[in-house]
């Protein structure tokens, strides 16, 4: 018979683990905030925290001496009323406050249909035309193109398809030109048919392809062209549009701009950082909330008080932990990138996260946070702090970044004979003989990077 032992091993081990408050999640959170979603998230708080105020700033006042109350004024009262008989009310004007300038300001951009619609109104044109070209103009998208089959518009407006053909040639009478094509052929055949030439339409019809592949020879060949004569043609055609809609606002008319996060100035012989306070507004503690939460009043009260308050000074303190964060990568970049402030793109160095974590005692997900999406402006223009960030390539002078590589490939290639462009491997060769050894797969990883054709696409007749 056998027995059944039932036993229980205890193992005693200690281990590390890191508790995520919400106080550290909001920190984290907090730096890796674009300079706009922080503001936005800065505009709620202040709507449903009352502890929270933006800091006023503080504005000198000048003593003004006062006459004494029993000394005579003599006043020409006909001067005044005079000088003063327009008593309309008018607003008190602060002469430190620049004026607008309202010629500065961008005017409303309107959209591309509502451009058509516009103009379609100057036709003299009866309702259901006009109802037709509306529909076919609402068919239109923002690059300027028909997107619905002509047939099919005929069927939903139950009209004849010759009709709806009529109404879209009215709309494509119209600017922009080359608005309400249905392919690129037909959108750059209503830019050319005004000039009358009978070689660029050939082009259109029959060498689209092989203009976009530089086709050159092959082209002239069959046309019977000299190279010259059809380079000059097949320039003529890339300089029309093939989106005409794009200029014209889409379906969102706003605006974007860069807030950089921090300013780099050269000011008497040294670089300064300024760290925008627009990114991250000073914020104070409401004075009234806080004495009467000193005051004391019902529990509710209080404790309600006293949770936005805590909320609101650890908000405070995580904003002021960001603005000094960005302000050390900005200086650990710039110590770093002193060569590229000083003479250009060309003398980027390597630079990796690790570098800058190291320098500033942080970790690397902390400069990770605090780069991504954060804008410096700087003497040499406005970049992402990601920008000053590559890896290293050897060379005979010792590492170099990519993206210094990248400046020189597109400064070999801005220089060559457009006639007898540089190959991938002559690139390679003439990097090799300025120190830079890559192979010809790199260059042209970097070359597409900078969006620039290969050389059969570059060569000019």
């Amino acid at each position: 018979m056998s027995r059944l032992r039932l036993s229980y091993n205890l193992n005693l081990e200690q281990t590390q683990k890191l508790i995520m408050t919400p106080e550290l999640r909001q920190a984290i959170q907090l730096l890796q905030y674009t300079s706009l979603e922080l503001n936005e998230y800065i505009l709620k708080e202040l709507e449903e925290n009352p502890m929270l105020e933006l800091e006023q700033p503080i504005v000198e006042t000048e003593k003004v001496e006062l006459s004494e109350p029993d000394k005579e004024i003599d006043i020409d009262w006909k001067e005044y009323f005079e000088k003063y008989d327009d008593i309309s009310y008018k607003p008190e004007i602060d002469k430190n406050i620049k004026e607008y300038n309202y010629e500065s300001f961008v005017s409303y951009m309107p959209t591309l249909k509502e451009h058509l619609i516009s103009q379609l109104r100057l036709i003299d044109i009866d309702d259901r035309k006009f109802k037709i070209c509306e529909y076919i103009i609402q068919n239109i998208d923002d690059n300027g193109y028909l997107e619905t089959d002509i047939s099919e518009i005929a069927k939903t407006l139950n009209e004849d398809t010759g009709k709806v053909e009529a109404m879209l040639k009215i709309i494509q009478g119209l600017d922009p030109i080359g608005v309400g094509a249905r392919d690129l052929e037909e959108c750059l055949f209503l830019q050319v048919k005004e000039y009358n030439y009978p070689i660029i339409e050939d082009l259109i019809k029959n060498h689209l392809k092989d203009i976009a592949f530089n086709k050159m020879t092959k082209i002239a060949k069959e046309m019977e062209l000299s190279l010259e004569d059809l380079q000059k043609a097949c320039d003529f055609i890339k300089k029309l549009e093939p989106k005409p809609g794009r200029t014209y606002g889409g379906n969102s008319n706003e605006v974007k701009y860069i807030v950089p996060d921090a300013t780099i100035k050269y000011l008497d012989g040294e670089y300064i950082i300024i760290v925008n306070d627009y990114t991250g507004p000073r914020l104070n503690i409401n004075n009234f909330y806080k004495n009467l939460l000193k005051d004391g009043g019902d529990k509710e009260t209080t404790e309600f008080l006293q949770e936005k308050l805590n909320s609101a000074t650890w908000i405070i303190k995580s904003i002021d932990q960001r603005r000094q964060t960005i302000y050390k990568v900005v200086e650990s970049i710039l110590k770093h990138q002193m060569a590229f402030f000083e003479k250009g793109e060309k003398h980027l160095v390597p630079l990796t996260l690790k570098d800058v974590a190291e320098d500033i005692k942080m970790h690397e997900s902390t400069i990770s946070r605090a780069t991504n999406g954060k804008y410096v402006e700087t003497p040499r223009g406005l970049f992402e702090l990601k920008y000053f960030f590559s890896a290293g390539l050897n060379s005979q002078l010792g590492d170099i970044s990519s993206t210094s590589v990248k400046a020189t490939i597109k400064e070999i290639i801005d220089n060559e004979n457009h006639k007898k462009p540089y190959s991938d491997q002559q690139i390679v060769d003439l990097l090799k003989d300025k120190g830079t050894i890559i192979s010809r797969r790199t260059v042209a990883k970097y070359r597409d990077e900078l969006n620039i054709p290969s050389s059969t696409l570059r060569r000019r007749y």
